[in-house]
């Protein structure tokens, strides 16, 4: 079977790949190995699949449903194996082999064209809610997993230059600045977090009606990873006439339910929404941009 990589893939991969970087060349290589190492029998390759990863839907020599998810060694494989060992199948995907010879992670298999997005908006920030309280927990003694301000470190590093050459975002990205600033000086206790969560990343499964999948794992406190939910939809709340106002309400519920600072919850969405704004606007998907840095706004 030929493993070509969705566009989707392909097109986000593109837009943070380094100089001289031939992982999506070798993929279709790396993917065959990978199969044939484990002696699955390939179903399909997942359309339209992730933005960092090859999702392709498989079956184990004993005819068990898996999948095989391949991600460049930028995307953290390693850290989310880690992370999803340590959680072991307790509100996210099981890993089904604990060692990887070639980096690829064998899952178990999940509904993949059923996400918690597809419930109505109430119902699915409440279910995406109550799945990400079952991630929130200790991480392993030792670990080696980035930290919230190593990560927002770096992230603010490339907010400062874009602030440099766009005068346009430059108030936004001070604002969201100073937030991290004051949200870093007094953090609350540091648990093991998704780190990308948001509701396309909770999918249906048979052991537990939901389960969480791509984590891109850090370590910090639990608002950081409450906040990307916050803006899920982000489209429809642009749209509604009321959207700033559904925008507060959704941080005081998200906050109230999770037992998380309200205040804290508002900054982090704040950094993350300006961040995330300032990055699409930087690779050119100003549609993107022009939602994030509006709802940011509105915090």
């Amino acid at each position: 079977m030929a493993f070509e990589p969705p566009r989707r893939l392909v097109r986000a991969l593109g837009e943070t790949a380094p100089d001289g970087d031939d992982w999506l060349e070798k993929l279709p290589e790396t993917a065959g190995r990978a199969v044939a190492l484990r002696e699955l029998t390939v179903e399909r390759v997942q359309v339209p699949g992730g933005r960092s990863s090859l999702v392709v839907l498989v079956r184990r020599p004993d005819g068990t449903p898996a999948v095989l998810k391949l991600a460049p060694p930028r995307a953290r494989p390693g850290s989310e194996r880690a992370a999803l060992a340590h959680w072991g199948g307790r509100g996210a995907v099981q890993l089904l082999e604990q060692g990887s010879p070639d980096g690829a992670l064998l899952l178990e298999r999940l509904h993949p064209d059923v996400s918690v997005r597809s419930l109505p908006e109430a119902k699915a920030l409440l279910e995406a809610a109550g799945t990400l309280r079952r991630l929130w927990v200790t991480p392993p003694e030792g670990h080696g997993f980035e930290t919230v301000a190593g990560r927002t470190g770096r992230q603010a590093a490339a907010m400062r230059a874009s602030a440099e050459a766009d005068a346009e975002v430059a108030p936004l990205v001070e604002t969201a600045l100073a937030a991290r600033e004051e949200l870093l000086a007094a953090p609350p206790e540091e648990k093991l977090l998704h780190g990308t969560f948001r509701q396309s990343k909770v999918l249906a499964g048979e052991r537990m009606p939901w389960l969480a999948v791509g984590p891109d794992p850090v370590v910090g406190e639990c608002a950081f990873d409450l906040a990307r939910l916050v803006r899920d939809r982000v489209e429809d709340l642009i749209a509604q006439p009321s959207g700033a106002a559904t925008t507060r309400r959704r941080v005081k519920r998200l906050a109230e339910s999770l037992d998380v600072d309200q205040e804290r919850l508002r900054g982090w969405t704040l950094f993350r929404a300006v961040e995330s704004g300032v990055r699409a606007r930087r690779v050119g998907r100003e549609q993107d941009a022009e939602l994030l840095l509006e709802f940011a706004g509105w915090l």
